[in-house]
């Protein structure tokens, strides 16, 4: 069957495309995404302002006219953390739903570690062993330990790359204190996190990261994928501690041209540097190996486990 999947973050609307059906990996049909940073558009309330809202309205509308075009078989559509913690996120979700015809599910942060987890571990299969997940959004940061395909622990903080940009590293680019209080800020979180959720677990045979910030520092320290497996170049933390100086003195129009970042990075990825390496720090982590599988496949891999008769939701863990 060909499934869609809406996925509405910080950044982007992100229309992904896939033929699959159970006991097969997906594969990508088509993609597509509009740039939105909404972080920019939240008022002192906390609410999105006007413009932000009728960007997303357009950004669903354009993956929904795709969608029907292409003549996909179901489609599921997911928001995460900006509208999730909007003051006014009720009100978007029905404007969304009423202007366009898409009703979209909202993930808790929670939501997103597991269902992440869940794609980690069917890319990496059974012999990876205890995995430590780490995953930066824009607006949120999860946490996820575990030897299952679910973890056992999970948590996500407020801390994402573009959240912590807007927060803390407004100017650009950043002055040194304004990375120290952020790096401060971002120490403090993980280590309460580790100390209150993460004690117990044992040391985990893989750390790995997800997401398309930490995809993009790992090719901007790392480097291009190997050209034999295609598999991702780690993240190493001494390479990254050597690249955030020059990161801290480019503005973000000229990191956007850097290996691996993108134009829609290019302003946050200094902040996403920043709490990577922290949280790196923090939980005694050298090396990052690197999953191109993330929430959005972890949400096509519920679906199928739930047509093989494996799940009984297609998005959201029963358990």
């Amino acid at each position: 069957m060909r499934l869609g999947v809406i996925d509405v973050g910080s950044n982007t609307v992100h229309l992904l495309v896939v033929d699959a059906h159970p006991g097969a990996s997906p594969v990508p049909f088509h993609s597509q995404r509009s740039v939105l940073r909404l972080m920019r558009y939240l008022d002192a309330d906390g609410a999105i302002a006007q413009e932000g809202v009728e960007r997303i309205v357009e950004a669903i509308r354009e993956c929904a006219e795709t969608a029907r075009e292409i003549g996909v078989d179901d489609l599921i559509s997911t928001a995460t953390s900006a509208i999730r913690e909007a003051a006014n996120g009720e009100e978007v979700l029905a404007r969304v739903a009423h202007e366009t015809g898409i009703s979209l599910r909202v993930l808790s942060g929670e939501d997103e570690a597991r269902i992440t987890m869940l794609a980690v571990r069917r890319w990496l299969g059974w012999s990876a062993g205890e995995v430590l997940l780490f995953d930066i959004g824009g607006g949120s940061f999860e946490i996820a330990q575990g030897a299952d395909e679910y973890p056992d622990v999970q948590v996500s903080l407020p801390l994402g790359a573009g959240r912590s940009t807007i927060n803390f590293l407004a100017e650009d680019p950043p002055s040194r204190d304004a990375v120290s209080r952020l790096r401060a800020h971002a120490r403090a979180e993980f280590t309460r996190v580790r100390k209150e959720l993460f004690a117990d677990r044992p040391r985990p045979k893989r750390v790995v990261g997800t997401s398309k910030t930490i995809r993009s520092l790992a090719r901007l320290v790392g480097g291009p994928s190997d050209p034999v497996t295609g598999d991702l170049a780690q993240l190493h933390y001494v390479g990254l501690r050597e690249w955030e100086p020059s990161l801290r003195e480019m503005p973000g129009a000229v990191r956007e041209y850097l290996p691996g970042i993108t134009p829609e990075r290019g302003y946050q990825i200094m902040a996403g540097a920043v709490v990577l390496r922290t949280a790196m720090k923090v939980f005694d982590v050298e090396t990052l190996t690197i999953s191109p599988w993330a929430l959005r496949e972890g949400i096509v891999l519920r679906y199928i486990d739930a047509l093989d008769g494996r799940g009984a939701d297609p998005v959201r863990d029963s358990a």
